[in-house]
């Protein structure tokens, strides 16, 4: 028997996706969220196709806890892959019995229907979705054995239509949470403890003397609330400098992250092992690195609730509003049926940000004030300081380069905090950040990663994917780590694809052999392979460069099973690291949007030569210091490579997410371009002119 998709067998009934209103429009919800990669627009173009109706006809609705589906995290590159076939089958589903009442009330066989741009239409007469909507009842489960359309029958998806996002965000009009003003709102701010080790000796209250003032502690927890922003911003200011703390040194060495993260204690996972290797040939060795990384996002995180009798309403720009939902009802003991949770966007988000704490910082602000809705805005000092960042890593590699120029064995070992803290995902633990402040703290998780099988975390892309003979690939993740990460773009691919593909440049270089035919040479993979020659061939490979400028190449598949991507970048290392050019290959198979697919493979570009150049986080023994933009540098407009991307997917394979696929890769790119560049590998990032320096020093 035919199965559905696991979103809609986890949501069958269709009522939960779709509404058919009475002017002809329809209502589509879907549990994921729109984070500026577009899949809004691309979900609508895939209903819109299934129901026979125009793209102007499909309302896409935010994601919310208490009317649309549960599809867990918009996170992983997943949203098309998960969220695409659920869609398309309720859609279909739709369809299909519209088309029965259509039948029914024209007097022909279903058969007889034809359906174009919403209209149904046979030779005893036309009626539309429209005049249909009162007759079709949608609180039925989905049925497997619908049908949905070839390929070849969709019009609108693989085109590439514009973004439904874009016109509100391009001409200014409210649309990001920092612009929600619901009736009656008023302005909370958090005081954080001045460390992550700090300790709340005593605040007094009294320094807070206004009556429109309202002063919240809860523990450590220590807010105040305001009928405007401004007078906000002053009251924290005063219980700031009214609160005294202990302070004490609980981070580590900045200077020496890879000591800390191989003292241990460690999590040992063995990805692969394959047994014993060859010792015949040259080993080489290897040791690369990455430190903390921030979002860094363009607006800090915000967060709206009301609390009232009946429940608690909460806007957010999570990446996950059901889990959400969870971790706020677990922390404040209520019945999950009273919180409901929207989503509304926010200006930037790559992955497990502070989205969620300001929502929760919200909460506990509203349940002072009953019945008014608390909007709570982070600083940019918060922001840089208190949410989670992506985990430092090292890695060390070893192979064996046997003496018909191929590798014959690999050994590889990662050392990394946990990739994933996010609000319910360890047990249900909440993983709130205020919530650990609270007179009755909830325990705040160590941070973990996903298995191995659903895409791993710190492994993330640790499987080279060429043959490279016997394999053992471990992780080593620290259990007892003492800065706050979790989920940040890419999660563990970033250093992992640096490592790997820088590596295989290195021996490369001792075999001899250009980098890319030493890639084909032991690349099984078809796709991988198409892949490598369009963007070796889209950027000229082998023709001459200027004077210090080099080329460089890098390659993976995306968790092992999602999108192909190679990279070739051209780097000018004279004065200082510059990316002229990013040439990108990307095979993603079914293309839903075009557009959409180019913009979200030149964003992670983007910012994954940021991380490579640029980003680090710095700290103290006792406070991130890294707190603005001049402390945590990131990549400016004026620094920005070219960027081109070719599309080179077959569009009869299954869908893979696009967002996450150039991370690595590009990052490798740049790294063995600046090899070719200066002739010295460079195996620590960021790739600035420090690292430069230590690399041809040392």
């Amino acid at each position: 028997m035919t199965a559905l998709p696991r979103d809609l067998a986890k949501n069958p009934v269709l009522a939960r996706w779709i509404t058919v209103h009475p002017d002809g429009t329809i209502g589509v919800r879907v549990g994921k969220v729109e984070l500026g990669q577009g899949i809004l627009t691309a979900l609508a173009q895939l209903a819109a196709d299934e129901l026979d109706v125009t793209l102007a006809q499909i309302r896409m609705l935010p994601a919310n806890t208490a009317t649309g589906p549960d599809e867990g995290y918009t996170a992983g590159s997943m949203s098309i892959v998960d969220s695409g076939p659920a869609l398309r089958l309720a859609a279909a589903n739709v369809r299909a019995l519209f088309v029965g009442a259509a039948a029914e009330k024209l007097n022909v066989d279903p058969a007889a229907i034809t359906v174009d741009s919403g209209r149904f239409t046979a030779p005893t007469g036309a009626t539309t979705y429209a005049e249909l909507a009162h007759a079709v009842d949608l609180n039925i489960a989905a049925d497997p054995g619908i049908a949905v359309k070839s390929t070849a029958a969709q019009r609108i998806a693989g085109t590439s239509v514009p973004r439904l996002d874009l016109p509100d965000k391009v001409a200014g009009r409210p649309r990001f949470i920092h612009d929600l003003r619901l009736p009656g709102q008023h302005y909370g701010r958090v005081v954080r403890p001045p460390s992550p080790g700090a300790r709340l000796n005593a605040v007094e209250a009294t320094a807070l003397r206004a009556s429109h003032i309202v002063f919240v502690r809860d523990g450590a927890f220590l807010g105040v609330i305001a009928p405007d922003e401004a007078a906000a911003v002053r009251a924290a200011e005063t219980v700031r400098a009214a609160a005294t703390w202990d302070e004490r040194d609980t981070l580590p060495d900045d200077d020496d992250l890879d000591g800390y993260l191989r003292a241990g204690p460690h999590e040992t996972v063995v990805a692969v092992d394959d047994g014993a290797g060859p010792h015949e040939g040259t080993v080489l060795s290897a040791t690369y690195s990455r430190p903390f990384l921030a979002h860094a996002s363009m607006a800090p995180s915000c967060g709206v609730a009301r609390w009232s009798a009946g429940g608690v309403e909460v806007w957010t720009h999570s990446q996950g509003i059901t889990p959400l939902r969870d971790a706020i009802a677990t922390t404040l003991h209520l019945d999950p049926e009273t919180v409901t949770v929207q989503h509304v966007e926010g200006a930037g988000c790559y992955g497990h940000n502070a989205a969620d704490d300001a929502a929760f910082d919200a909460v506990l602000l509203a349940r002072a004030v009953p019945g008014v809705p608390v909007q709570v805005m982070w600083t940019r000092q918060d922001e840089l300081s208190w949410a989670p960042f992506g985990s430092a890593m090292t890695a060390d590699v070893t192979a064996t380069l046997g003496p018909n120029g191929r590798l014959t064995s690999w050994t590889y070992d990662l050392y990394s905090q946990g990739h994933t803290a996010r609000p319910g995902y360890a047990g249900g633990v909440p993983g709130l950040l205020s919530a650990t402040m609270l007179a009755e703290p909830a325990v705040y998780p160590p941070p973990a990663d996903p298995p191995v099988a659903g895409g791993a975390g710190s492994l993330r892309n640790a499987i080279p994917g060429y043959d490279v003979g016997v394999r053992r690939i471990t992780g080593h993740r620290l259990l007892a780590p003492r800065v706050r990460s979790s989920a940040l773009r890419a999660l563990g691919a970033h250093l992992n694809v640096f490592a790997i593909e820088s590596f295989v440049d290195e021996a490369a270089l001792v075999a001899g052999r250009d980098p890319l035919d030493f890639r084909l040479a032991q690349l099984a993979d078809e796709r991988g392979r198409r892949v490598l020659r369009a963007a070796a061939d889209a950027a000229g490979w082998g023709t001459p460069l200027p004077d210090g400028t080099g080329r460089g190449l890098g390659y993976a598949r995306y968790k092992e099973r999602g999108a192909y991507c190679a990279v070739v970048a051209d780097v000018e290392a004279e004065d200082d690291v510059r990316v002229r050019r990013l040439v990108i290959a990307v095979d993603v198979g079914r293309v839903v949007n075009p557009d959409g697919v180019r913009n979200q493979i030149e964003g992670g570009a983007t910012q994954a030569t940021s991380w490579t150049l640029k980003e680090r986080v710095r700290f103290d023994r006792r406070r991130v210091t890294s707190v603005d933009w001049e402390t945590y540098p990131i990549l400016r407009f004026s620094e920005a490579p070219e960027i081109v991307v070719e599309l080179v997917g077959d569009p009869d394979t299954p869908s893979t997410g696009a967002g996450e696929a150039a991370q690595g890769p590009t990052a490798a790119a740049i790294g063995n371009a600046l090899a070719n560049a200066i002739g010295v590998r460079v195996r620590d990032l960021p790739l600035d002119r420090e690292a430069v320096i230590r690399a041809i020093g040392g």
